[in-house]
């Protein structure tokens, strides 16, 4: 029995992509991480990567096992795989686990195996500023700079460092500037460009907090204080009550004493007797008596 048309509006997803290759053309991204979990910011992230690098597709490569990744809190590679899946359309964005399947764990050792396997796309990698800071620890980093060109995304909190990252030193004389995106994917490698976009804060490792709040009803130490509650809003008066007379404003406090008046001055002080004049001094005049 045939099987029926899919519904007008949606597109069956193509089937996983083929482990031994094939010979398509164009221009491919490859974003590569854990997706622990895959959310919107990833979808739209590797949005921006196609329209500013004029990409034909862009691939998430979900990593079997992230080497500088502890195993805690990583949840299972299927789980993993199937998040990013829904986040992607089957058709611009690929979501694919082509790494598991080929054995490799380092990107350097899955560069080169997609290079083999698909001889005829054009392969940039795709990467966040937060990646390019820690870039040295990654086995073979210059290795990877030299097999394929690559395009660094903003993001908040991580572009002064990443700037001024050892990787960002050592590549400085090939990077470009962001009007030259269009053609990356066809600039010799060890080219790249620091792009220019709107900055998306959200990363996986707030949305594991956020899921872990909800099962465990926990709030994280780094999370933000929720705002102050609104003071509740007064009842409504009803229609029909009758209205209250407005309360008497109290008696206003009787005004300060007021100061006293000025003390009237002192009395002069009386003169000095035995200081006074000439004629308080004289004897008195005797009479004769003839």
């Amino acid at each position: 029995m045939a099987r029926s048309a899919p519904e007008r509006g949606r597109e069956t997803p193509p089937a996983e992509l083929p482990r031994f290759g094939d010979r398509r053309r164009g221009r491919i991204g490859l974003l590569g991480g854990s997706f622990n979990p895959a959310h919107a910011g990833h979808r739209l992230i590797a949005a921006r990567f196609r329209r500013a690098l004029r990409l034909d597709q862009v691939w998430l490569l979900v990593s079997p096992g992230n080497p500088l990744k502890p195993r805690a809190g990583m949840a299972p590679f299927a789980a993993r795989l199937e998040a990013a899946r829904a986040i992607a359309d089957g058709r611009r964005i690929i979501a694919t686990g082509i790494e598991a399947r080929l054995g490799t764990r380092f990107t350097r050792d899955t560069v080169l195996a997609l290079q083999r396997r698909f001889p005829r796309a054009r392969f940039v990698w795709l990467m966040g500023a937060d990646l390019l800071e820690e870039w040295p620890r990654w086995r073979g980093w210059r290795d990877i700079a030299r097999l394929l060109p690559f395009a660094v995304h903003p993001r908040p909190q991580y572009n002064g460092r990443a700037r001024a990252s050892q990787a960002a030193r050592t590549l400085r004389a090939a990077l470009r500037p962001p009007r030259a995106a269009p053609a990356l994917a066809l600039a010799r490698p060890s080219a790249w460009v620091f792009l220019q976009a709107p900055q998306n804060p959200a990363s996986a490792s707030a949305l594991r907090d956020a899921r872990h709040v909800t099962e465990n009803g926990e709030q994280p130490s780094h999370a933000p204080l929720p705002p102050p509650a609104a003071p509740p809003a007064a009842p409504l008066a009803s229609r029909h009550a009758k209205p209250r007379p407005s309360p008497k404003p109290p008696n206003p406090p009787p005004p300060p004493n007021p100061p006293p008046p000025n003390p009237p001055p002192p009395n002069p002080p009386l003169p000095n007797r035995r200081r006074a004049g000439p004629l308080a001094r004289a004897a008195p005049t005797s009479i004769s008596t003839g």
